[in-house]
C-alpha cells in the first residue's frame, strides 16, 4: 500500500511510502500516538485502529461465580454481553463472532438438507482459536451451547468464560479477532503490539496474524527494538519528537541497508537482541535474507566488507562490559586456511565451511530439503546435482587451482615481509630471500592433486568449501531439476520455508549452521 506520511519538519512536500508493515519506533511521548492518529484521520473509512489495552474491559468488578449456581451465571451472562451500559471493543467483538458463528451455524444446517456431503465451514472462531492454542497450549477454548460460549480449560481442569481469561489470553484473543475482523485491504495501525504479551509468544503471534491477513497493511506503534527488528520484511520509521502546535513530526526513515542509529539504543526502552554483524551492504544480498531466517534470536546487520566485521566484532566484543550485548561475525569463506579460521574464530567470527555464501545453498540436506517440499524425490535431486557440480568443477580445475595458489603466495609474502627494514640494501636482499623461500609450483602441485582427489572421490562437500563460482547454482541445474524458475526463485523457496519454522525449517537451519560450526 503507498502511504502517504504525516507532515515532516522542515518538508513541504508529501512523503510517500510503498510498504505492507510499517514499525513506528520511538520513546515514550516522541509522538508515535499522534502519528498513528494521523494516519487514522488520512485513510478513514479504510484504516482501523487496534491497541490492546483499550480494548480490554472498561470495568469489571464482578467477582467470580461458582460454576454451579446456574443462575448466577445466566445473570452474569446477560450482564456481560447484552446490557452493559459502557461495552468495551473486547466485549464488542466476542459479540460480532458469536453472531457470525450462529449464522455460519444456521447457513450450514440449511445447506445439509440438501446436500449431506457440504463440509462445515471455517469461522473466525475457528481460525482465532486454532492461533490462540498455539500461543496458549496448555489450554482450549472450547465452545457451547446457548451462546455458543467461550471458556478456556486447564488450571486445575476450572473452566471459565472469556470474560474472565486473564489479561494476555484476553488481549491475544482481541488482536486476532480485532485483525480478522477488519475490512479487505485495511490499514492497521497497532498501538504498543508488545503490550502485556510474554517474549516467548510477541514475535509469532503477530507473524501469525499478518500471516491471515496478507491484504492489509501494518503499522506498528511501538519502543521496543526487539519487536521492531522482529519485522524484518518491513520498513521502519524513527521518531524523534512531535510538535503539537504546528502538527509535525522530527522522524527519520531508516533505509532497509541501514542498520538502527546509535541515537536509538541510547533513547528507546526495551530488550536488546545479541549482535550478529555479516558482509554486504543491503537486503539484496543472499547474507541479509539468509542469516536473519537462521539466527533468529540476533540482530543481523550487515557491515560491508570482510575486513569492517572482523574490526566491529572485535571492538563491540573489547566494550561489552559496558554495553552488555553478545557480538559475532560471520565473514566469507575466501580461500582462508585452517589456521586464519581458528584465529577467526577465537574472536567469535565464524567462516561457512563453504567458499561462497551461494555455495550454502547448495549444501546437501538444504537440496533435500527443498526438493521434498516441492515433491521431488530428493535423494535423486542431490545425486544428479552433485554430478554435475563435479563435472563442472572438474572442468574449472586449472582456474580454481591457480585462484587458491595465488591466495597462498599473498598470506605467505604478507606474513614474511621485514617491517624493520630501513635500507634499501636491506629490501632488496630481504625480497631475493622471500623468493627463494616461496615454492610456487609445489604449492600449485599440492592444490592441484588435492582437488584432483575430490573429483575422483566425488567429494561434494570437499567441492563446496573450495569451488568459488558464483555461478555454481544455475550452472547445476539445480533449478531446473526442481522445476523451479530460477536462482532467486529457489532462495525464495528457501525463505519461505525458513519463515514456515516447521520441521523443514529446522532441517536447512541445522545444515547451515553446522556448516558454520555453531
Amino acid at each position: 500500500m503507498e502511504l502517504t506520511l504525516p507532515t515532516k519538519v522542515n518538508v513541504t512536500h508529501p512523503i510517500m511510502l510503498d510498504t505492507k508493515i510499517l514499525v513506528v519506533i520511538g520513546a515514550n511521548g516522541a509522538g508515535k500516538s499522534s502519528f498513528g492518529r494521523d494516519l487514522l484521520e488520512r485513510y478513514a473509512g479504510q484504516a482501523k485502529r487496534i491497541s490492546g489495552i483499550h480494548a480490554l474491559f472498561i470495568s469489571d468488578d464482578e467477582s467470580k461465580l461458582s460454576a454451579s449456581n446456574e443462575f448466577a451465571r445466566l445473570q452474569s451472562m446477560i450482564k456481560e454481553r447484552l446490557f452493559m451500559p459502557r461495552i468495551s471493543e473486547y466485549e464488542k467483538l466476542i459479540l460480532q463472532l458469536q453472531s457470525e458463528e450462529f449464522e455460519a451455524a444456521v447457513n450450514f444446517k440449511e445447506a445439509c438438507k440438501t446436500n449431506n456431503e457440504v463440509d462445515p465451514p471455517i469461522t473466525k472462531i475457528d481460525i482465532i482459536q486454532a492461533i490462540w492454542e498455539k500461543m496458549f497450549p496448555h489450554n482450549r477454548l472450547i465452545r457451547k451451547s446457548g451462546f455458543i460460549e467461550l471458556v478456556s480449560t486447564g488450571r486445575d481442569s476450572n473452566s471459565y468464560t472469556a470474560g474472565r481469561m486473564s489479561d494476555s489470553e484476553k488481549l491475544v484473543f482481541y488482536l486476532i479477532g480485532a485483525a480478522l475482523c477488519a475490512c479487505p485491504n485495511a490499514l492497521l495501525v497497532i498501538e504498543e503490539p508488545e503490550t502485556l504479551l510474554h517474549n516467548s509468544i510477541k514475535n509469532q503471534l503477530w507473524d501469525e496474524i499478518e500471516a491471515i491477513r496478507p491484504d492489509c497493511t501494518f503499522v506498528y506503534l511501538t519502543h521496543d527494538i526487539d519487536f521492531a527488528t522482529s519485522r524484518s520484511d518491513s520498513k521502519r520509521i524513527w521518531i524523534r519528537s512531535y510538535d503539537a502546535d504546528h502538527s509535525v513530526w522530527d522522524y527519520e526513515l531508516i533505509e532497509s541497508n541501514e542498520s538502527f542509529p546509535e541515537e536509538v539504543y541510547m533513547e528507546i526502552l526495551g530488550s536488546r537482541k545479541p549482535i550478529l554483524f555479516i558482509e554486504g551492504t543491503d537486503t539484496n544480498s543472499i547474507d541479509s535474507k539468509l542469516y536473519p531466517f537462521i539466527f533468529p534470536d540476533y540482530l543481523v546487520k550487515p557491515m560491508g566488507g570482510c575486513q569492517k566485521v572482523i574490526e566491529t566484532t572485535k571492538a563491540f566484543g573489547q566494550l561489552k562490559d559496558f554495553h552488555t550485548l553478545d557480538s559475532k561475525g560471520i565473514v566469507d569463506r575466501d580461500r582462508r586456511t585452517q589456521g586464519e579460521i581458528n584465529y577467526l574464530r577465537e574472536q567469535h567470527i565464524y567462516v561457512p565451511d563453504v567458499a561462497e555464501v551461494e555455495n550454502l545453498l547448495m549444501i546437501e540436506d538444504v537440496i533435500k530439503t527443498v526438493a521434498k517440499r516441492l515433491m521431488k524425490d530428493p535423494d535423486d535431486v542431490f545425486k544428479q546435482v552433485k554430478e554435475n557440480v563435479v563435472r563442472l568443477f572438474q572442468k574449472e580445475l586449472d582456474s580454481q587451482v591457480i585462484l587458491h595458489a595465488k591466495h597462498q603466495v599473498r598470506k605467505k609474502l604478507e606474513t614474511t615481509v621485514d617491517r624493520k627494514i630501513t635500507t634499501v640494501e636491506q629490501l632488496t636482499e630481504h625480497v631475493e630471500s622471500i623468493r627463494l623461500n616461496i615454492h610456487a609450483e609445489e604449492i600449485y602441485k599440492n592444490i592441484k592433486e588435492e582437488f584432483e582427489s575430490y573429483i575422483e572421490t566425488e567429494n561434494y562437500k570437499s567441492i563446496l568449501r573450495v569451488y568459488n563460482q558464483k555461478g555454481m547454482l544455475p550452472q547445476s541445474r539445480l533449478c531446473a531439476i526442481c522445476g523451479i524458475s530460477n536462482k532467486e526463485s529457489y532462495l525464495n523457496m528457501i525463505l519461505s520455508i525458513l519463515k514456515e519454522n516447521k520441521e523443514d525449517a529446522e532441517a536447512i537451519r541445522k545444515a547451515i549452521k553446522h556448516s558454520l560450526g555453531t
